[in-house]
């Protein structure tokens, strides 16, 4: 799995955050999870398959919101027994 994380400006509120995850849920509907914060400034998106990051930047952008930059490491889901 892959985690993306996207700085976005221009989220002021839940409702924004809301709007930018609905926008990347649609235009990637296998993804696993999408996170916004409006505090931060960043949405986070986890997905089993690689995705295309201008595609993800886009659906972004056609919000209104403008993604400044992508960032993507492998994501292991750590849990109450996992061990390192």
């Amino acid at each position: 799995m892959t985690q993306y994380t996207i700085t976005v400006d221009g989220m002021q509120c839940g409702m924004c955050e809301a709007h930018v995850n609905d926008a990347i849920r649609r235009a990637f509907p296998g993804i696993k999870k999408v996170e916004s914060s409006h505090a931060k400034k960043q949405t986070v998106v986890i997905a089993k398959e690689p995705i295309d990051e201008q595609k993800l930047q886009d659906a972004v952008n056609r919000t209104g919101y403008s993604a400044l930059k992508i960032t993507s490491e492998p994501y292991e889901k750590k849990g109450l027994f996992s061990r390192k």
